[in-house]
């Protein structure tokens, strides 16, 4: 029996247009009830605007015969203990009988501002990584327990702004990587993504490109193969696939 992925298509592009539909509502909610964070950060710290790539995962999982398992998704039972730090909050989590299954981490990047913000989700999610994987060694989710799925997806503002070459990017006293030069905010994603999956940070990283217009048309895009929304949830879908004929 193939994988089955759940329509992810058009799930996702019901999620692009929740996501920026919900931000807009709450900023407009944060303006009405006269709040002075009401800038990007205001949709921002509203937080729900993933909604709907959660719920995406969530239907693979049922759909891919682990619908038994526990699936949490409400913050206050997220939280997973780290090494270098007491605990990490995740977005969804899927646990059977007490073995963790899967943890996911979802970020997203509105403009206008995406220099510092950018380096800042890639330190984020390399230290998240590593912090996991470490944890996972000394035996915080148990001392044999199966390697997990551990995936991290970002969804980004497609404008001008994450499109355009970079020219700010230098070293004075050491040249960047090649693939690094002149690339664009959204190149960088990609190349963080590739990059974590490559040295096993992560089981599977994506990164979406939405522009605005997508509060009314759900449109998205992809950067490449590797971190494709696809190859995300067809990796997701096959690990819990295994799981599930593990624990008939």
């Amino acid at each position: 029996m193939g994988l089955d992925l759940a329509d992810y298509e058009a799930k996702a592009r019901d999620a692009a247009m929740a996501f920026w539909g919900n931000r807009q509502k709450a900023l407009q909610a944060k303006v009405e009830a006269g709040k002075t964070d009401t800038g990007e950060r205001g949709a921002v710290t509203a937080g729900n605007t993933m909604d709907g790539f959660t719920a995406l995962m969530i239907d693979l999982v049922e759909a891919n015969g682990l619908g038994h398992a526990e699936i949490y998704r409400h913050r206050k039972v997220l939280t997973l203990p780290g090494f270098f730090r007491p605990t990490k909050l995740w977005d969804i989590l899927v646990i059977l009988d007490g073995r963790l299954i899967a943890a996911v981490e979802m970020k997203s990047h509105v403009g206008p501002s995406f220099g510092n913000n950018a380096n800042n989700r890639a330190e984020e999610a390399i230290g998240t990584a590593h912090d996991f994987w470490t944890a996972y060694r000394e035996g915080a989710f148990g001392a044999d327990a199966a390697r997990p799925f551990v995936g991290w997806l970002v969804m980004v503002e497609d404008a001008d702004k994450s499109r355009r070459p970079s020219k700010r990017e230098a070293s004075l006293h050491f040249p960047i990587f090649e693939d690094f030069k002149g690339a664009s905010y959204l190149e960088r994603y990609d190349i963080l993504c590739k990059k974590l999956v490559l040295e096993n940070l992560y089981t599977a990283a994506c990164v979406l490109a939405s522009p605005r217009s997508a509060e009314t048309t759900g449109d998205y895009s992809d950067m490449s193969d590797l971190t494709s929304l696809k190859s995300f949830v067809a990796a997701f879908a096959a690990h819990i696939a295994a799981e599930a004929a593990r624990s008939q």
